[in-house]
């Protein structure tokens, strides 16, 4: 589109300016346009972006969408009043589960959210686990519900457990529950091109919930997820990988620190990839192969924060 000088009634801005009127980073906006054609802005002689009113309003509505929940994957090909609906009706939801949250008297917190999921474990009640769940992702969103609610669950539960002040039972209630809604949230994006990602754990590693919890927040970014449940020999690792095409594979590491079996596995499976695939590998124990995982090229992520942002640079790169 070729920039000319806009007519009377007509409203052209700068990028600086929708980044303020919308919330969003000139940098996520530029993405949204370049890779899922959200708006198509007019551009100046020297290439600059000016944005109209009907562009500032779509990205407004967009980055409401992502807030509430939604994978930008799924809503940018929306058209606006398709979009505009979609909301509305999201924002009627989202009043009631609040109104119904203010008139239980319960805290729709993150902490708050946590502490009520600990009243349910204790109790053996999954009803209201479950409740409690689905209230953070409507009222919290996808991101504070990987992050601040789950990922903050299993560290309360485990360490309530080896405390002795849970049973197993207690954390066999958390997992399977837990289980049951990530998996609801790996499902594939609507967009085709969409980058495909592998996640389970290698060889051994049998505690799969940093791998569910890494395949839900790759989904929830738009990728297309592989989620290949436990312990996995490097070699059908990488055979999925391949036959997946998969930009990136990514791997939760748990227990223990200084395996060197494990470590062994984890250089294999670095051989193994196909070219172009890159190893993202997380866990509490991840940090014990740094230095061998490092050497060759693998991405050591210490949360889920640092996971979105660097399948954002791999989409980008």
């Amino acid at each position: 589109m070729v920039y000319a000088p806009t007519m009377a009634g007509d409203c052209f801005h700068p990028i600086r300016i929708v980044a303020l009127r919308t919330g969003l980073s000139a940098h996520r906006i530029r993405i949204w346009e370049r890779r899922y054609h959200a708006v198509d802005p007019d551009r100046s002689p020297t290439n600059r972006r000016f944005y109209s009113e009907a562009d500032v309003e779509r990205l407004s509505l967009l980055g409401r969408a992502v807030q509430q929940g939604r994978s930008i994957g799924q809503v940018a090909a929306m058209p606006t009043e398709s979009l505009r609906s979609l909301l509305d009706t999201d924002d009627v939801a989202v009043r009631w589960v609040a109104n119904a949250v203010q008139r239980a008297g319960k805290n729709c917190s993150a902490r708050g959210v946590v502490e009520a999921c600990i009243a349910a474990v204790e109790a053996f009640d999954t009803r209201r686990l479950e409740d409690a769940l689905q209230r953070a992702r409507v009222n919290l969103g996808r991101t504070v519900l990987l992050e601040e609610v789950v990922g903050v669950l299993f560290e309360r539960v485990g360490e309530m457990w080896r405390k002795g002040t849970l049973r197993a039972s207690h954390e066999h209630l958390v997992s399977a529950t837990v289980r049951n809604l990530l998996s609801t949230m790996i499902s594939p994006p609507t967009d085709a091109d969409a980058p495909a990602l592998v996640a389970t754990t290698p060889a051994g590693q049998v505690h799969e919930f940093g791998a569910l919890l890494a395949a839900a927040t790759a989904a929830s970014e738009g990728w297309n997820v592989t989620y290949l449940g436990p312990s996995l020999p490097a070699e059908e690792i990488a055979a999925a990988a391949a036959r997946c095409q998969a930009r990136a594979v990514a791997l939760s590491v748990v227990h223990p620190g200084d395996d060197s079996r494990l470590a062994q596995e984890l250089q294999g499976l670095l051989r193994l990839l196909p070219r172009g695939t890159s190893l993202l590998v997380g866990g509490r124990a991840v940090r014990g192969y740094a230095a061998a995982l490092e050497a060759a090229g693998a991405r050591i992520l210490d949360d889920l924060a640092a996971l979105r942002g660097e399948l954002e640079r791999l989409r980008t790169a």
